[in-house]
Protein backbone atom coordinates (compact mmCIF):
# COMPACT_ATOMS: atom_id res chain seq x y z
CA UNK A 1 0.00 0.00 0.00
CA UNK A 2 1.38 3.34 -1.05
CA UNK A 3 1.32 6.09 1.55
CA UNK A 4 0.22 9.54 0.32
CA UNK A 5 2.99 11.94 -0.22
CA UNK A 6 3.06 15.40 1.34
CA UNK A 7 2.25 17.00 -2.00
CA UNK A 8 -0.81 14.83 -2.58
CA UNK A 9 -2.08 15.56 0.91
CA UNK A 10 -1.88 19.29 0.35
CA UNK A 11 -3.70 19.00 -2.95
CA UNK A 12 -6.43 16.94 -1.33
CA UNK A 13 -6.90 19.50 1.46
CA UNK A 14 -6.97 22.38 -1.01
CA UNK A 15 -9.56 20.61 -3.16
CA UNK A 16 -11.75 19.88 -0.15
CA UNK A 17 -11.54 23.50 0.96
CA UNK A 18 -12.57 24.71 -2.50
CA UNK A 19 -15.52 22.33 -2.55
CA UNK A 20 -16.62 23.48 0.94
CA UNK A 21 -16.42 27.14 -0.05
CA UNK A 22 -18.39 26.48 -3.23
CA UNK A 23 -21.12 24.60 -1.38
CA UNK A 24 -21.31 27.24 1.39
CA UNK A 25 -21.49 30.14 -1.07
CA UNK A 26 -24.20 28.43 -3.06
CA UNK A 27 -26.24 27.79 0.09
CA UNK A 28 -25.83 31.42 1.20
CA UNK A 29 -27.06 32.72 -2.15
CA UNK A 30 -30.01 30.31 -2.16
CA UNK A 31 -30.95 31.22 1.41
CA UNK A 32 -30.72 34.94 0.73
CA UNK A 33 -32.92 34.63 -2.32
CA UNK A 34 -35.63 32.70 -0.46
CA UNK A 35 -35.62 34.64 2.84
CA UNK A 36 -38.48 37.21 3.32
CA UNK A 37 -37.45 40.75 2.61
CA UNK A 38 -38.52 43.77 4.65
CA UNK A 39 -41.11 45.73 2.74
CA UNK A 40 -40.75 49.44 3.04
CA UNK A 41 -44.02 50.98 4.24
CA UNK A 42 -45.80 52.83 1.48
CA UNK A 43 -47.11 56.32 2.07
CA UNK A 44 -50.66 56.33 3.49
CA UNK A 45 -53.21 57.58 0.97
CA UNK A 46 -54.31 61.14 1.63
CA UNK A 47 -58.06 61.30 2.18
CA UNK A 48 -60.11 64.50 2.26
CA UNK A 49 -63.21 64.87 4.37
CA UNK A 50 -66.35 65.06 2.25
CA UNK A 51 -67.76 68.57 1.99
CA UNK A 52 -71.15 68.68 3.64
CA UNK A 53 -73.80 70.15 1.40
CA UNK A 54 -75.11 73.40 2.83
CA UNK A 55 -78.90 73.36 3.14
CA UNK A 56 -80.68 75.94 1.07
CA UNK A 57 -82.11 78.57 3.44
CA UNK A 58 -85.88 78.41 3.41
CA UNK A 59 -87.89 81.59 3.16
CA UNK A 60 -90.07 82.33 6.20
CA UNK A 61 -93.80 81.86 5.86
CA UNK A 62 -95.30 85.32 5.18
CA UNK A 63 -98.06 84.47 7.67
CA UNK A 64 -95.43 84.29 10.43
CA UNK A 65 -94.00 87.75 9.73
CA UNK A 66 -95.21 90.32 12.25
CA UNK A 67 -96.55 93.49 10.66
CA UNK A 68 -95.75 96.72 12.49
CA UNK A 69 -97.38 100.13 12.77
CA UNK A 70 -95.43 101.27 9.70
CA UNK A 71 -96.77 98.31 7.69
CA UNK A 72 -100.37 99.07 8.67
CA UNK A 73 -99.95 102.75 7.73
CA UNK A 74 -98.51 101.69 4.35
CA UNK A 75 -101.51 99.39 3.80
CA UNK A 76 -103.94 102.23 4.53
CA UNK A 77 -101.96 104.56 2.24
CA UNK A 78 -102.38 102.12 -0.66
CA UNK A 79 -106.11 101.84 -0.02
CA UNK A 80 -106.48 105.64 0.30
CA UNK A 81 -104.70 106.22 -2.99
CA UNK A 82 -106.86 103.62 -4.74
CA UNK A 83 -110.06 105.24 -3.43
CA UNK A 84 -108.98 108.81 -4.28
CA UNK A 85 -107.93 107.83 -7.81
CA UNK A 86 -110.93 105.60 -8.50
CA UNK A 87 -108.77 102.51 -8.94
CA UNK A 88 -109.13 99.01 -7.44
CA UNK A 89 -106.91 97.93 -4.57
CA UNK A 90 -103.40 96.91 -5.68
CA UNK A 91 -102.73 93.24 -6.26
CA UNK A 92 -101.41 91.47 -3.19
CA UNK A 93 -103.37 93.54 -0.67
CA UNK A 94 -105.88 90.73 -0.18
CA UNK A 95 -102.98 88.36 0.62
CA UNK A 96 -102.28 90.32 3.81
CA UNK A 97 -105.34 88.77 5.46
CA UNK A 98 -104.19 86.29 8.08
CA UNK A 99 -100.77 87.85 8.68
CA UNK A 100 -99.72 88.64 12.24
CA UNK A 101 -99.42 92.18 13.57
CA UNK A 102 -98.42 93.99 16.76
CA UNK A 103 -99.39 97.60 17.44
CA UNK A 104 -98.86 99.98 20.37
CA UNK A 105 -101.06 103.05 20.82
CA UNK A 106 -99.82 105.73 23.26
CA UNK A 107 -102.38 107.53 25.40
CA UNK A 108 -102.46 109.81 28.43
CA UNK A 109 -99.40 111.64 27.11
CA UNK A 110 -100.43 114.95 28.72
CA UNK A 111 -100.64 113.46 32.18
CA UNK A 112 -103.45 112.17 34.42
CA UNK A 113 -107.07 112.91 33.62
CA UNK A 114 -109.31 115.05 35.80
CA UNK A 115 -111.74 113.38 38.18
CA UNK A 116 -114.98 112.66 36.35
CA UNK A 117 -113.34 112.78 32.90
CA UNK A 118 -115.13 110.86 30.14
CA UNK A 119 -112.09 110.58 27.86
CA UNK A 120 -112.18 107.11 26.24
CA UNK A 121 -108.50 106.44 27.04
CA UNK A 122 -107.26 107.85 30.34
CA UNK A 123 -105.37 107.17 33.56
CA UNK A 124 -105.38 108.72 37.03
CA UNK A 125 -103.19 108.22 40.12
CA UNK A 126 -104.53 108.18 43.67
CA UNK A 127 -101.54 109.19 45.80
CA UNK A 128 -103.25 108.41 49.13
CA UNK A 129 -104.17 104.87 48.10
CA UNK A 130 -101.09 104.48 45.87
CA UNK A 131 -103.42 103.21 43.16
CA UNK A 132 -103.07 103.70 39.41
CA UNK A 133 -106.48 103.59 37.69
CA UNK A 134 -106.64 103.00 33.91
CA UNK A 135 -109.68 103.16 31.63
CA UNK A 136 -109.72 102.32 27.89
CA UNK A 137 -112.98 102.25 25.92
CA UNK A 138 -113.04 100.84 22.37
CA UNK A 139 -114.85 102.67 19.60
CA UNK A 140 -117.95 100.99 18.15
CA UNK A 141 -118.86 101.66 14.51
CA UNK A 142 -122.39 100.84 13.38
CA UNK A 143 -123.32 99.77 9.86
CA UNK A 144 -124.08 103.43 9.03
CA UNK A 145 -120.44 104.34 9.59
CA UNK A 146 -119.08 101.41 7.58
CA UNK A 147 -118.98 100.84 3.85
CA UNK A 148 -121.37 98.02 3.04
CA UNK A 149 -120.64 95.39 0.42
CA UNK A 150 -122.03 95.82 -3.07
CA UNK A 151 -124.81 93.27 -2.57
CA UNK A 152 -125.93 94.93 0.69
CA UNK A 153 -125.16 91.83 2.77
CA UNK A 154 -123.13 93.87 5.27
CA UNK A 155 -126.05 96.02 6.44
CA UNK A 156 -125.98 94.52 9.97
CA UNK A 157 -122.20 94.49 10.36
CA UNK A 158 -120.65 96.41 13.24
CA UNK A 159 -117.00 96.90 14.16
CA UNK A 160 -115.17 97.61 17.40
CA UNK A 161 -111.63 98.88 17.71
CA UNK A 162 -109.34 101.87 18.19
CA UNK A 163 -108.19 104.94 16.29
CA UNK A 164 -104.46 105.07 15.55
CA UNK A 165 -103.25 108.48 16.77
CA UNK A 166 -101.01 110.48 14.42
CA UNK A 167 -101.21 107.99 11.51
CA UNK A 168 -98.57 109.97 9.61
CA UNK A 169 -95.71 108.66 11.78
CA UNK A 170 -94.38 105.17 12.53
CA UNK A 171 -93.45 106.19 16.09
CA UNK A 172 -95.31 104.36 18.85
CA UNK A 173 -94.29 106.85 21.54
CA UNK A 174 -95.96 110.01 22.78
CA UNK A 175 -95.20 113.09 20.67
CA UNK A 176 -92.65 115.57 22.01
CA UNK A 177 -94.30 118.39 23.90
CA UNK A 178 -94.47 121.57 21.86
CA UNK A 179 -96.63 124.65 21.60
CA UNK A 180 -98.38 124.68 18.24
CA UNK A 181 -101.03 127.10 17.07
CA UNK A 182 -103.37 126.24 14.20
CA UNK A 183 -103.54 128.85 11.42
CA UNK A 184 -106.46 131.25 11.75
CA UNK A 185 -109.47 130.17 9.71
CA UNK A 186 -108.15 126.66 9.06
CA UNK A 187 -110.74 124.06 10.04
CA UNK A 188 -109.77 120.42 9.92
CA UNK A 189 -112.00 118.44 7.55
CA UNK A 190 -111.12 115.27 9.48
CA UNK A 191 -110.72 115.41 13.29
CA UNK A 192 -107.07 114.96 14.29
CA UNK A 193 -106.19 111.31 14.88
CA UNK A 194 -109.38 109.97 13.28
CA UNK A 195 -108.16 108.96 9.83
CA UNK A 196 -107.01 105.38 10.46
CA UNK A 197 -108.34 102.71 12.81
CA UNK A 198 -108.01 98.99 13.49
CA UNK A 199 -111.18 97.10 14.32
CA UNK A 200 -112.68 93.66 14.57
CA UNK A 201 -115.79 93.13 12.44
CA UNK A 202 -118.73 91.00 13.47
CA UNK A 203 -122.12 90.08 12.08
CA UNK A 204 -124.35 91.56 14.76
CA UNK A 205 -124.54 93.72 17.86
CA UNK A 206 -124.63 90.64 20.11
CA UNK A 207 -121.30 89.41 18.71
CA UNK A 208 -119.16 92.44 19.40
CA UNK A 209 -115.66 92.02 20.70
CA UNK A 210 -116.64 93.07 24.25
CA UNK A 211 -120.09 94.51 23.60
CA UNK A 212 -118.68 97.99 24.20
CA UNK A 213 -117.30 97.11 27.64
CA UNK A 214 -114.17 99.15 28.52
CA UNK A 215 -110.82 97.73 29.53
CA UNK A 216 -110.27 98.81 33.13
CA UNK A 217 -107.67 97.99 35.74
CA UNK A 218 -106.47 99.29 39.12
CA UNK A 219 -102.93 98.44 40.23
CA UNK A 220 -100.81 99.47 43.19
CA UNK A 221 -97.96 101.76 42.15
CA UNK A 222 -95.32 103.75 43.99
CA UNK A 223 -94.80 107.41 43.18
CA UNK A 224 -91.78 106.63 41.00
CA UNK A 225 -93.88 104.21 38.91
CA UNK A 226 -96.50 106.77 37.90
CA UNK A 227 -96.51 107.43 34.12
CA UNK A 228 -94.60 110.54 33.16
CA UNK A 229 -94.42 112.29 29.79
CA UNK A 230 -94.34 108.85 28.10
CA UNK A 231 -97.93 108.13 29.12
CA UNK A 232 -99.20 104.55 28.81
CA UNK A 233 -99.47 102.28 25.77
CA UNK A 234 -102.28 100.06 24.60
CA UNK A 235 -100.70 96.96 23.01
CA UNK A 236 -102.74 95.04 20.41
CA UNK A 237 -101.66 91.69 18.96
CA UNK A 238 -103.43 89.43 16.51
CA UNK A 239 -103.88 88.89 12.77
CA UNK A 240 -105.12 91.03 9.91
CA UNK A 241 -108.69 90.07 9.03
CA UNK A 242 -111.32 90.99 6.45
CA UNK A 243 -113.76 93.90 6.33
CA UNK A 244 -117.41 93.66 5.35
CA UNK A 245 -116.49 93.63 1.64
CA UNK A 246 -113.89 90.87 2.04
CA UNK A 247 -110.75 93.06 1.86
CA UNK A 248 -108.26 93.73 4.69
CA UNK A 249 -108.90 97.49 4.63
CA UNK A 250 -111.89 99.70 3.85
CA UNK A 251 -111.73 103.45 3.14
CA UNK A 252 -114.41 106.10 2.60
CA UNK A 253 -114.79 109.86 2.12
CA UNK A 254 -118.11 110.86 3.74
CA UNK A 255 -117.46 114.60 3.20
CA UNK A 256 -116.50 114.28 -0.46
CA UNK A 257 -113.34 113.93 -2.55
CA UNK A 258 -111.59 116.85 -0.82
CA UNK A 259 -111.55 114.97 2.48
CA UNK A 260 -108.67 112.77 3.48
CA UNK A 261 -109.91 109.15 3.27
CA UNK A 262 -110.87 107.50 6.55
CA UNK A 263 -109.70 103.88 6.62
CA UNK A 264 -110.38 100.93 8.90
CA UNK A 265 -108.10 97.88 8.89
CA UNK A 266 -109.85 94.65 9.86
CA UNK A 267 -108.11 92.61 12.56
CA UNK A 268 -108.69 89.61 14.79
CA UNK A 269 -107.28 90.33 18.24
CA UNK A 270 -105.47 87.64 20.21
CA UNK A 271 -104.71 89.77 23.25
CA UNK A 272 -104.89 93.33 24.51
CA UNK A 273 -102.50 94.73 27.13
CA UNK A 274 -101.73 98.02 28.86
CA UNK A 275 -98.01 98.73 29.25
CA UNK A 276 -96.18 101.29 31.37
CA UNK A 277 -93.12 102.55 29.43
CA UNK A 278 -91.65 104.06 32.59
CA UNK A 279 -91.28 100.66 34.28
CA UNK A 280 -91.28 98.43 31.20
CA UNK A 281 -94.02 96.28 32.76
CA UNK A 282 -97.55 95.34 31.72
CA UNK A 283 -100.31 96.56 34.02
CA UNK A 284 -102.97 94.20 32.68
CA UNK A 285 -103.56 91.72 29.84
CA UNK A 286 -106.78 90.43 28.27
CA UNK A 287 -106.59 87.30 26.10
CA UNK A 288 -109.04 86.09 23.47
CA UNK A 289 -111.37 83.14 23.96
CA UNK A 290 -114.55 81.94 22.32
CA UNK A 291 -116.54 84.74 23.92
CA UNK A 292 -114.10 87.44 22.86
CA UNK A 293 -111.49 89.20 24.98
CA UNK A 294 -112.53 88.32 28.50
CA UNK A 295 -111.53 90.15 31.65
CA UNK A 296 -108.53 88.82 33.51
Amino acid sequence: MNEPTLRKSRLALAGGLVIALAVGGTGFLIGRGTSPREVEPSAAPVTTAPVAAQPTPSLPDPRDLVKTRADLIALASQASDALASGQPLPEGVADLAGQRFELRLPFGCRGPSEAGSDSPMRWRYDADAKALRVHVSPVVWSSDGLRASEDGSASDVVAEGFWIPRPWTASEACPPSQDSVAPTGADAVTPPGQALAVAQFSGGAGQRLRDGKPYETVVRAAADEVPDGQGLRLRLRGRIGETADGTPVSCRQPAGPEQRPICIIAVTLNDVAIDNPRTGKSLATWTADRAGLADR
